[in-house]
């Protein structure tokens, strides 16, 4: 069962969280009751052990343990009903990531400003002990008596891990010295925050202060996505999100995404998902159900 056929009454917000930032350790944890969260804040389920599954967007895995979950703010997730786990669940918003050192800002950028690209990251052999130590002594320090810089500690512990977690994948480290590869991780990086100002890739060549061909080889250097397929992907998932989970109208979805009108939105959203807005809402959205 998907997300999307997932039988629920409301799509649930975020809980704040104090400070941004929260550690939470599951022991044997079984999902009986479940429901579809969008999520406030950055995510990273440590799974030691479990089993069951977890819907990402539209995207299902199965969740067997020795594994890790990351999700982007905007995303939305849910445990299938039955699902155990043990291990652990970081939440952080941008703001608590501000008191990292710049140093780690390429780990937050890689990871998660094109999160789908490392949803699920299996442990490689040998690596699940070190970093189930990091999380175990983050924990201890989170539920830990508060004292003058705590947060600045947390902060610390969280940059060591985002590294540790960058460090899983061969590719981003050897990314890192790659002045192509900080261009196109900026380049992903203004995407998602600008993707509902403009559908241009023009504009976000401007910005980067090269050429459209420039950046048109970057992406097919970098990735396997050209700009404007990196740009349509968000205004994609993004429709998607409220078409499944919100009783907007499709006027007023069309131009919080700033397409001219609702003509034209329901042009794009057909000629990239086969059917119009309408369809794929009566098709997948089953609220009050």
């Amino acid at each position: 069962m998907t997300v999307a056929e997932h039988p629920i009454l409301s799509l649930l917000p975020d809980h704040d969280l104090k400070d941004s930032f929260s550690v939470k350790f599951m022991n044997r944890h079984t999902i009986m009751e479940t429901a579809v969260c969008r999520i406030s804040y950055h995510r990273i389920f440590l799974i030691q052990e479990g089993s069951g599954g977890i819907q990402i967007d539209e995207h299902s895995y199965p969740i067997s343990g020795q594994e890790l979950f990351l999700l982007s703010k905007g995303q939305l997730f849910t445990f299938l009903p039955g699902t155990t786990l043990t291990g652990y669940e970081l939440s952080f918003g941008d703001c608590f990531w501000e008191k990292s050192p710049a140093s780690a800002s390429n780990c937050k950028s890689v990871l998660f400003n094109n999160a789908a690209a490392n949803q699920h990251l299996p442990f490689p052999a040998g690596t699940q002990a070190g970093l189930i130590n990091l999380f175990a002594i983050l924990y201890a320090e989170y539920i830990a008596v508060d004292y003058i810089n705590k947060l600045d500690a947390l902060a610390a512990y969280l940059k060591v891990i985002m590294i540790k977690i960058a460090n899983l994948n061969a590719a981003l480290v050897q990314a890192y010295d790659s002045h192509d590869r900080q261009l196109y991780r900026h380049f992903i990086a203004s995407v998602s925050e600008k993707y509902k100002d403009t559908h241009e890739v023009a504009s976000f060549a401007k910005d980067l202060g090269i050429s459209t061909r420039k950046l048109g080889d970057l992406c097919k250097r970098c990735g396997v996505m050209s700009p404007k397929e990196i740009i349509n992907g968000q205004l994609i998932a993004e429709a998607k999100r409220n078409l499944q989970f919100s009783s907007k109208p499709v006027k007023d979805i069309a131009y919080e995404l700033n397409f001219s009108s609702p003509d034209q939105f329901s042009h794009f959203f057909k000629k990239h998902t086969g059917s119009s807005p309408n369809d794929y809402r009566l098709h997948f959205v089953k609220i009050g159900m």
